[in-house]
C-alpha cells in the first residue's frame, strides 16, 4: 500500500489524525530531504503524537524521482509505504506525480490523504471567488521569462495563484504593475507564526512590503473586463519595428522574433 501524506506548512497542530495513524503504521518512508522527515518525526514524537520506532527513511527528490521509479519491482509495496514531502502536498509543485504514474501502471493500491496546501488556503483568504481559479506553481526566476508569463495569464484572464520567493517579490510585484494589474492578494507564511495577509494594487504594496521575508502566495485577479485594451496599429508609425515587437511580445507572451516576423510580413503585403 502507497500513502501519499501530506505535511504541514508551517503548523504541526495541522498533522490530521489519518496522517499520523499511516505514519504509526508504515515500514518505509519516502521523502524529499531526509533530514527534514527525520525532524517532523522526531516533532510529533517529542509531542507523543507518534510512536518512537525504527522507521526506513529513502530520499525521492525532484533530480532521482524518475530513476528512482525506474528501478522499482511493484513487490515493493508490499510493505506499508508513505511518500511525504517537505511541506504541504505531494505533486504540487512538489514531485511524486512520476510515483503515482508508477502506482497507476503496476496496479499498485495507493491514496491521497487530504491536509495542508497554500494555494488552496490562500485562494479562500483572497475572497476572489469560490468557483474556480488557475494554479501556477512558482514563476520563472528569470525577469524576462516571469513577464512573458504573466503576460500570457492576462491574456487568458481569471484568478491565477502563483508562489514566490521573498527574493524575488518585489520584482514581480513590479512587473504586475507594469502591466497594468490592480487587484493582488498576498499571503505571507502561511499557518505559521507571522502569518499576515495584503490585498491592494501591486503599487500599494510595493509601499507596503519593504523587506520582505518568508514564503509568499499571491492570488492574481486578471479578470478580463478590468483589462485594458490596447491597439497597436496606432503606434506603428512612430516605433520601429524592433521595439514594437518587443511592446506586441510583452503584451501577447510570443517572442520577439515572432513579433517582428509577423510585423515585417504585414509591412511587405
Amino acid at each position: 500500500m502507497l500513502v501519499f501524506l501530506p505535511t504541514p506548512i508551517g503548523n504541526l497542530e495541522d498533522m490530521s489524525l489519518r496522517a499520523l495513524r499511516a505514519l504509526n503504521e508504515c515500514d518505509t518512508i519516502l521523502c524529499e530531504d531526509t533530514r527534514v522527515a527525520a525532524s517532523l518525526l522526531l516533532l510529533l514524537q517529542k509531542r507523543a503524537l507518534l510512536q518512537k520506532r525504527h522507521v526506513r527513511l529513502v530520499s525521492v527528490h525532484a533530480h532521482n524521482e524518475e530513476d528512482f521509479v525506474r528501478n522499482l519491482a511493484p513487490d515493493f509495496f508490499a510493505q506499508n509505504v508513505v511518500y511525504l514531502s517537505d511541506a504541504g502536498l505531494p505533486c504540487v509543485s512538489d514531485p511524486g506525480a512520476a510515483l503515482v504514474r508508477y502506482a497507476q501502471q503496476n496496479g499498485i493500491a495507493y491514496t491521497v490523504l487530504p491536509g495542508a496546501n497554500a494555494a488552496l488556503c490562500a485562494f479562500v483568504a483572497s475572497g476572489m471567488g469560490s468557483k474556480e481559479f488557475h494554479f501556477y506553481g512558482f514563476l520563472p526566476h528569470k525577469r524576462q521569462q516571469k513577464e512573458r508569463e504573466l503576460a500570457k495569464l492576462l491574456a487568458t484572464g481569471g484568478v491565477v495563484v502563483c508562489y514566490e520567493s521573498p527574493h524575488r517579490l518585489i520584482q514581480t510585484l513590479e512587473i504586475l504593475d507594469s502591466l497594468g494589474i490592480d487587484d493582488v492578494f498576498a499571503a505571507k507564511e502561511m499557518s505559521k507564526q507571522f502569518e499576515s495577509y495584503y490585498r491592494a494594487s501591486p503599487a500599494a504594496l510595493l509601499a507596503q512590503i519593504k523587506q520582505p521575508r518568508g514564503e509568499w502566495t499571491l492570488v492574481l485577479n486578471l479578470k478580463k473586463s478590468a483589462q485594458k485594451e490596447w491597439n497597436l496599429s496606432e503606434f506603428q508609425d512612430l516605433l520601429p519595428p524592433k521595439v514594437l515587437a518587443k511592446v506586441q511580445a510583452r503584451m501577447s507572451g510570443r517572442s520577439v522574433r515572432e513579433c517582428y516576423d509577423s510585423l515585417r510580413e504585414e509591412e511587405s503585403r
